[in-house]
């Protein structure tokens, strides 16, 4: 057989999924390829698509496509044959010089922004799968690493590899001095990214109790603006990891169905707080993103503790 893939998001980030169905394709003596601009005499064209808001590629194709992931369907699932596969194509993406990882999948929450307990369930451990041949560090793209009841195996498994590791998902919440001990033992290679999403949740006391096992800079906090929070809420949330030297980092809220936009205010707060050379040497009030506009108009009437 002759398979096109489509990657509809671009080619961002390596997508995981195009990358087992090529690898499980070709090991079973099909050729695999990117459709590109050309129409080529394909047999099957796989197109996957994360986000909803990434505009289609609506292009036919006289041949069967097979359309997967969160962008079109949060239900989709791989084929059995392949989702039980660790072989992956990392040739797909040479651009990229590192592997990326899953050593669980699911969460313990059920965060209502997030869809990641909807489409994949309960947290449960995967089978590793294989790393790229010429790989110089490792993603690991597990939501919530310490929730996974194999946590420690995991870690072994990075520290046997001896290349440094970035982490997607650590759940400050549940972090105790035992994972914070293995995870001083890792070769970080960025800081560790953990959450304060839910402004109801007052994490301030969590996360000086963090900060005691692991220093603040190896700490970058996502904070989930424009979903259900004030900015009150958003500038105490961001005030409060500034004291405690851990980086926070804003994330607009966008929900799955696209129906909504990230509103200025939050475009605003975003582009201060993730410009180190802003965040460090001005305060939002007397931020300008545009001529003529300071952000202190945001802040009238608004309290900062």
């Amino acid at each position: 057989m002759k398979i096109g893939l489509i990657d509809v998001d671009g080619h961002n980030f390596p997508n995981f999924a195009l990358m087992k169905i090529s690898a499980w394709h070709k090991s079973h003596g099909d050729t695999v390829e990117w459709t590109g601009d050309m129409y080529w005499d394909f047999d099957r064209v796989y197109k996957s698509k994360i986000f909803t808001f990434t505009p289609d590629n609506d292009r036919p194709f006289p041949c069967e496509v097979i359309k997967g992931d969160t962008g079109y369907d949060v239900r989709s699932r791989l084929p059995e044959e392949i989702e039980k596969s660790t072989q992956m194509d990392y040739s797909l993406y040479p651009e990229y010089p590192f592997s990326i990882q899953f050593f669980s999948r699911g969460c313990i929450r059920r965060c209502p922004f997030c869809l990641v307990h909807d489409k994949e369930g309960e947290i449960h451990a995967v089978e590793p799968v294989d790393l790229n041949p010429a790989g110089q560090w490792i993603e690991v793209l597990d939501n919530n690493f310490f929730a996974n009841p194999e946590w420690l195996s995991a870690v072994q498994y990075l520290l046997n590899h001896k290349q440094p590791v970035n982490l997607h998902g650590v759940d400050v919440r549940i972090m105790n001095e035992e994972q914070a001990f293995w995870l001083n033992k890792l070769r970080l290679r960025r800081s560790i990214h953990i959450a304060w999403d839910l402004p109801q949740l007052d994490l301030t006391e969590k996360l000086r109790e963090v900060t005691r096992y692991i220093k603040p800079y190896k700490l970058m906090c996502y904070i989930l603006v424009g979903f259900n929070s004030t900015i009150e809420q958003d500038m105490y949330r961001i005030e409060r990891c500034r004291e405690l030297g851990i980086k926070p980092y804003v994330m607009p809220y966008r929900d799955f169905e696209n129906k909504t936009t990230p509103s200025q205010y939050a475009r605003d707060l975003a582009q201060y707080v993730n410009k180190p050379q802003i965040f460090k040497t001005c305060s939002f009030a007397d931020f300008m993103p545009r001529k003529g506009f300071k952000c202190a108009e945001y802040l009238k009437n608004t309290i900062i503790n």
